[in-house]
């Protein structure tokens, strides 16, 4: 058995990608949590940080696929022990990535009100999150440049270095959080829902540069531009377009559930954000997992290996698969101070308590979503996770949210829809997998 599937080796990669993978959902949900508790007008103060941060995954996610390409490129090649021949590949990638983040910030940077009001935010709602993006916004391309290189980390199979300063990112951002949106007595005067923003944006700031040093320091690859492209970059090129597509999908099914929740009123959006924070939290955690197998598929992929690429699949799924029994023993016994912890509002938190149920009981269906959407990462796969979501969300999603809205199941409906998604997601990727690998199983 190769050592590289062991129990320890599997671990030492998953947990400190778990670690990493929730520092993101940790922050917004420190920020939803914070703001939700602002007196007098907590309530619009989260549901503008429900709504802008929906948008801003949604860049962040689409433009953020470099990472999982870089890091599949990267392993394959370590795999295949030929790493010398791609050095080159992570600066022109990363600068690539930048600038069309900074392209994108341009571009809607001066519509930004009428972006909200698509997602049928008004009044304060609408003064809120304008106000929010306009600070938040200028962390984007840091915080894609952070993720290029911690996609660099993990094709070199290191998850520590990114686990390092996702922790640091976080623990500055809840500081902050704490200090500018509430004040210190004599030193800072509270700044509210801006201060969450500043909060955030001064953490991105920070992990973008201690990514970029421990990149100098930890190896051997370097960011000075260099010419002619690499012949790789037009493949992880076509890997990222075509997970850019797919993360338009994901976060078109994010917009239409925020969209409907805005629409039936401040207390359901209210309660969609605290729903959502805490299920992206989840799936990050499960994540983790994700990681591992994203890693090591590609490592194994690279060499041939596919006897061992069956095995990975099989371990970290059950690996995954407990980690969703936890959390859904977790959510069970927090049900009722869960929402507490967000707001005291009490027509949110009955929103939330009505729907909560489902978010938990979609665990184990995350678990087999992410676990093999991370092995088909890590195969290179793009093409075909880009199809998956397409159906998911188009087929799945979308309908069914117009279906549950017509008889007026508002959050039911919601997450009736994110489940026929997962399942969708999961049972299609599963059976994809079987497909590729068994056969050639046979023949080895």
């Amino acid at each position: 058995m190769d050592k590289s599937l062991s129990f320890k080796n599997i671990h030492r990669l998953a947990v400190p990608a778990l670690i990493a993978g929730i520092a993101e959902p940790v922050l917004s949900a420190t920020d939803a949590a914070v703001v939700g508790n602002i007196a007098g007008t907590g309530t619009e103060a989260l549901a503008a940080v429900g709504i802008v941060g929906s948008f801003l995954s949604a860049l962040i996610w689409i433009l953020g696929q470099t990472r999982s390409a870089i890091s599949a490129i990267i392993s394959q090649y370590l795999g295949a022990g030929k790493l010398d021949e791609v050095q080159n590949l992570p600066a022109q990638a990363i600068y690539l990535n930048v600038l069309l983040s900074i392209f994108i910030l341009l571009s809607t940077i001066f519509f930004v009100e009428g972006i909200f009001k698509l997602y049928n935010a008004s009044g304060l709602i609408l003064e809120y999150s304008v106000d929010y993006y306009n600070i938040r916004v200028w962390g984007f391309p840091l915080t894609l440049f952070t993720f290029a290189i911690f996609g660099v980390f993990r094709g070199l199979q290191n998850t520590f270095w990114p686990m390092t300063v996702a922790l640091i990112g976080a623990a500055v951002n809840i500081g902050l959080d704490f200090a500018l949106v509430y004040g210190i007595e004599g030193w800072i005067e509270p700044m509210h829902l801006k201060g969450a923003a500043w909060a955030s944006l001064i953490a991105q700031g920070l992990m973008a540069l201690l990514s970029f040093l421990l990149l100098l320091w930890k190896t051997d690859i370097s960011l000075k531009l260099k010419f002619p492209l690499h012949p790789e970059l037009y493949r992880l090129a076509g890997m990222a377009l075509n997970l850019f597509l797919r993360s338009i999908a994901l976060n078109t099914a994010i917009y239409f559930a925020n969209a409907f929740a805005t629409d039936y009123g401040t207390a359901f959006i209210a309660a969609q954000t605290i729903a959502l924070n805490l299920w992206l939290f989840s799936a990050f955690f499960i994540d983790g997992y994700a990681s591992s197998g994203n890693i090591l598929a590609g490592k194994l992929l690279g060499a041939r290996d596919y006897k061992q690429l069956w095995e990975l699949s099989k371990k970290v799924l059950a690996y995954g698969l407990m980690v969703a029994v936890l959390l859904m023993l977790t959510g069970w016994l927090l049900y009722e101070p869960l929402g507490a912890i967000f707001t005291k509002d009490e027509a949110v938190l009955l929103r939330f308590k009505e729907i909560f149920f489902i978010v938990i009981l979609l665990q184990p269906l995350n678990a087999i979503a992410f676990i093999f959407d991370g092995i088909f990462k890590g195969m290179g796969e793009m093409k075909y996770l880009r199809n998956v979501l397409l159906a998911a969300t188009f087929l799945g999603f979308i309908p069914v949210i117009f279906i549950t809205d017509y008889f007026g199941l508002q959050l039911y409906g919601v997450w009736i829809a994110f489940s026929v998604w997962a399942i969708i997601r999961g049972g299609t990727l599963v059976y994809q997998f079987r497909k590729m690998i068994l056969p050639k199983l046979a023949t080895t």
